[in-house]
């Protein structure tokens, strides 16, 4: 039985933080950077959230309001509740809820909310009488603490792709890992040791773009705080040690029809891809350097979009190789015929990033771009002359440029809206002239005693 105006759902949720005695909750939400923040509250005052919201002040979040327009209101999404697999003791337990962020004087939801930017994303691709299924592949280092807690960078194992024991010495903390993602409901497909020293993968389902969204933010606070209780600290940083691999967040996407069709799939063509399938695919690679400001969004993205190190820098798709940008994965069945986006890393905010590739693959859809022919040959063996001749361009060299990309974008602009669009080229403007006039460890090295 439900009370007063609260759903069923709802009263599930409510049910449950009786029955695994949660007594407090974390409401959840991130800022325009992609940083996960939380208001806490009492388990007791769930119902209040579900019917009114939960005040908090907003000037205090990156790139949300000014202080004269504060106050804002979280409304959790019940479908989003977890118990906290790390917070669970003899006789008590912490939930979890994902947030939308609605702005207290209109009423409405505020624009500036990263989960609405996507919301508004999936709206556009429903009008156009699609749904958007994405699945993302996270990579992260483990990396030692010091005596004091502090991350340094040594990872403690000596494992390659995919080792087992006893070079990959960190297998028992991503098996701790993986049961704690699958206690919040995720369905683990697989997971590995990757290329780099320390690096690891943990693969989860695809899903639809929002739940993807929630699934990778809580992912990445997951497997912070499991690899904690090992004394590891987890980075999701894209290049934390120089000269090896970094880390990516490879990108399945893929649009299904009203009638639960894949959209993607044709059985007659080459590729197996659909006229749909190959405008998305233009659409992603006509906007590809202004995706890279939201997808690779940090001076260290940058670090590992170079030539050499598995990450694509190039401009072009293909259906066999891993040079390029975007790559066709071979399909088993209909349904798993999908595009993967190569050059997003892990330190993005999921939710804009998936935002800016709808945007610009359904821009390609509409506007019904002509895709290239796919490069089958390692584009990084091709010199500059040979990649002229294929008309293959380059991603962005560092978050400056990308950054000017995105400013001449109006499509991947308007993905951001007003709000969110003009808050984030401030804060990278910001970012990247605070790195110009950074002098590194590197420099020092290098000059000081030689000049």
């Amino acid at each position: 039985m439900t009370s007063g105006n609260i759903s069923d759902t709802e009263q599930a949720v409510l049910d449950e933080i009786e029955e695994k005695d949660v007594d407090f909750l974390r409401l959840q939400f991130t800022d325009i950077l992609g940083t996960v923040k939380n208001v806490s509250v009492p388990a007791r005052q769930a119902e209040k959230a579900f019917a009114e919201g939960i005040y908090f002040d907003g000037s205090s979040i990156e790139g949300f309001v000014r202080i004269q327009e504060s106050d804002m209101r979280l409304v959790p999404d019940p479908e989003t509740f977890a118990v906290l697999p790390w917070r669970q003791k003899e006789d008590s337990a912490a939930g979890r809820m994902i947030c939308d962020v609605y702005d207290t004087y209109t009423g409405e939801p505020f624009e500036g909310d990263p989960r609405r930017v996507l919301k508004n994303a999936i709206d556009r691709a429903e009008e156009m009488g699609y749904d958007v299924n994405a699945a993302p592949e996270p990579e992260f280092f483990l990396f030692e603490e010091d005596e004091d807690g502090y991350a340094t960078t040594e990872t403690g194992d000596h494992g390659g792709y995919f080792d087992v024991a006893p070079k990959d010495l960190a297998s028992d903390v991503r098996r701790d890992i993986i049961y704690g993602l699958e206690e919040m409901g995720f369905e683990i497909e697989a997971s590995h040791h990757e290329v780099a020293r320390g690096q690891h993968e943990i693969n989860f389902e695809y899903d639809d773009a929002l739940s993807t969204a929630d699934n990778v933010a809580t992912f990445r606070t997951v497997v912070r705080a499991i690899a904690a209780q090992h004394d590891l600290h987890a980075t999701f940083m894209p290049k934390p040690i120089p000269k090896i691999n970094g880390s990516g967040m490879h990108t399945h996407l893929s649009l299904f029809t009203e009638d639960g069709e894949n959209a993607f799939h044709d059985e007659d063509d080459e590729f197996n891809l659909s006229d749909t399938a190959h405008s998305f695919l233009a659409g992603i690679l006509e906007h590809a350097p202004a995706i890279t400001a939201v997808a690779d969004p940090t001076v260290n993205s940058y670090k590992r979009l170079v030539p050499g190190y598995e990450a694509p820098v190039y401009v072009a798709w293909s259906d066999r190789n891993r040079s390029a940008l975007i790559r066709k994965p071979a399909a088993r069945v209909p349904a798993a015929s999908r595009i993967e986006a190569r050059f997003p890393d892990p330190s993005c905010n999921p939710y804009l990033a998936l935002a800016a590739l709808i945007h610009a693959g359904l821009d390609g859809i509409e506007k019904d771009l002509e895709c290239p022919d796919p490069v089958r040959e390692n584009i990084y063996e091709f010199d500059e002359e040979k990649r002229e001749e294929y008309g293959i361009e380059t991603l962005p060299s560092n978050l400056g440029e990308a950054v000017d990309a995105l400013e001449e974008d109006e499509v991947i602009l308007e993905a951001l809206g007003e709000h969110v669009g003009p808050k984030f080229i401030e804060a990278k403007s910001q970012e990247f002239e605070d790195y110009l006039v950074d002098v590194s460890q590197w420099e020092l090295d290098r000059y000081l005693e030689t000049f």
